[in-house]
């Protein structure tokens, strides 16, 4: 009798976990479908259908990248004011000429103060964002920033100014990459390049805008001069932190948390009103989906899983795409310096500086209209090639003397305002997009944020080497080291073409299984994804 309790006892739990099994494969075969008919609609979705369905999801990464407006305005400080007649006099020395000038250790002391408070920005923002979410860093962030700026207002010495902008370097890190994952993980396909490229727009008018207001200043004498510039650093970060604060968290996050229904709410935010419930349910499947396929590749989401298995490569791919926008950055981010050195009037100076981030706003607008026709590794091989061969040329016209020959400085200054306009179609902007696509799901923030902590590693080398190498009282080699500069551009050219992969059109689920199985980046094109089997095929 016993027996035969145990024996229905059996059968009952082995149905009860048959049907279990069934209910699972049943909505993993639902979720799949899904995630098809979603991918399907991102392959066929127009910029203008992606607007009309996620008007929201436009806005808000708008509100987010204006972070970078702040950034790029605060920046324009950093090098600007070196070339500062009023700041010169008040934290420099006198030279022998009778002119103030600060000296070549401590702008470099600055600029890589600047940078060194960035990486531990960004090194924090990689853990934390992963456990509150993108919306609280950002708040936390601002409300930082808002009290960093105190420091920098009242610094009596050139030292306390270096501290306060070592502290204003940590927010300044958590901006540069956390609006780029934002963007990316809130819109469709078909907008993502554009909203990820919108930091790089939102970076070039706060400059303008920040070498505006120095330029403004110029004449002005008495500390007063570099103060209220300081001052107007305030203005942006309150209404930005109210606005943040409404603003949805990433449906990527969520998902990654397992808050299904949570991130089914935020999609639904950030979509049209008319949307249907079973284009939101596919989203969701979608991402879903994409998780699994990570999860299967047994990806995690520390540190050290950035050098593990595929994303390795894909960690490789993020670092070294960022810098190479810094690589052909050193020159053309020193212009107004750089002029004044080579001999031009301070006015003269700063007004090649608003002429070079007026073109760097034009040139976003043209990198949108040229994106969907050629693709994101096109844009950056022509562009890095196009400052390989330039930066040369600048190498050779530093050979005569600029002092004998003054119209060679304004020759150096035309081309690199040429350069800077290209670099702001191609290499600029266009990094924001291959750096937000290449990493996976679970490691996209981490990954963006050590291609951007590499970065700012190089900017502090560069910070060494620009000051001292352009400065007259130091190494002197003015624009003649467009020589070892092009060099470095050229080394950038040869890995791209071997290493880059082209991610246009590219869902994040497609990418996983690109990546899974090893197509070499110069197929990538041509290569279809089966989302089902997760096999690809050549075209």
């Amino acid at each position: 009798m016993a027996e035969h309790q145990e024996d229905i006892a059996d059968r009952a739990t082995t149905t009860v976990v048959r049907e279990k099994d069934e209910e699972e494969d049943v909505f993993a075969s639902d979720t799949l479908k899904g995630a098809q008919r979603a991918t399907e609609e991102e392959h066929g979705m127009s910029l203008r259908e992606g607007i009309r369905k996620y008007p929201k999801a436009v806005f808000w990464s708008i509100l987010f990248s204006s972070a970078l407006i702040m950034e790029g305005f605060d920046h324009a400080f950093v090098s600007g004011f070196f070339a500062f007649p009023a700041f010169q006099k008040r934290y420099g020395e006198l030279q022998s000429d009778g002119k103030y000038q600060v000296p070549a250790t401590l702008q470099s002391a600055v600029g890589n103060g600047v940078n060194a408070g960035e990486i531990i920005g960004l090194l924090l923002n990689g853990i934390i964002a992963d456990l509150i979410g993108q919306r609280w860093v950002m708040i936390g962030s601002l409300f930082l920033m808002m009290c960093f700026i105190f420091l920098q207002f009242f610094a009596t010495s050139i030292y306390m100014y270096l501290g306060a902008e070592i502290l204003l370097g940590i927010p300044w890190g958590v901006f540069q990459t956390l609006t780029t994952t934002y963007a990316a993980e809130v819109c469709p396909n078909v907008l993502r390049p554009y909203l990820t490229m919108l930091v790089s727009l939102c970076w070039s008018i706060g400059y303008l805008l920040g070498t505006g207001v120095l330029r403004a200043f110029l004449s002005s004498e008495g500390q007063w001069a570099y103060r209220i510039p300081f001052a107007l650093q305030w203005v942006l970060p309150i209404p930005l932190a109210i606005g943040i604060f409404l603003a949805p968290e990433s449906p990527w996050w969520l998902i990654r948390k397992g808050r299904i229904a949570d991130a089914g709410a935020v999609i639904k935010r950030l979509r049209s009103r008319d949307t249907p419930e079973d284009e939101i349910a596919d989203t969701v499947a979608m991402m879903e989906h994409t998780v699994k396929i990570e999860n299967e590749m047994k990806a995690s989401s520390t540190y050290w899983d950035l050098f593990k298995g595929v994303d390795l490569r894909r960690t490789e791919i993020a670092v070294f795409a960022w810098l190479i926008q810094e690589l052909c950055a050193p020159l053309v981010s020193y212009i107004v310096y750089f002029l004044e050195q080579a001999g031009l009037a301070s006015t003269a100076s700063f007004d090649f500086g608003m002429g070079e981030y007026a073109l760097a706003i034009v040139g976003v607008f043209i990198a949108w209209y040229l994106v969907p026709k050629v693709g994101r590794r096109t844009l950056l091989l022509y562009g890095t090639a196009f400052m390989t061969v330039t930066t040369f040329v600048i190498g050779f016209m530093g050979i005569p003397s600029i002092a004998t020959h003054p119209n060679i400085g304004y020759g150096i200054g035309t081309i690199l305002l040429i350069e800077y306009f290209v670099f702001f179609i191609t290499i600029g902007p266009i990094i924001y997009t291959i750096v937000s696509e290449i990493p996976s799901n679970c490691l996209r923030n981490k990954t963006v944020v050590l291609a951007r902590a590499v970065y700012n590693v190089a900017v502090l080398v560069y910070g060494q080497l620009v000051p001292h190498m352009m400065q007259t009282v130091a190494w002197n080699w003015g624009a003649k080291s467009g020589f070892f500069y092009g060099g470095i551009m050229g080394l950038g050219l040869i890995w791209a073409y071997f290493r880059l992969p082209e991610t246009k059109n590219r869902t994040f689920a497609e990418m996983d299984i690109l990546f899974k199985n090893k197509v070499k980046a110069r197929d990538f094109k041509d290569t279809k994804v089966d989302i089902a089997t997760e096999t690809v095929s050549q075209r």
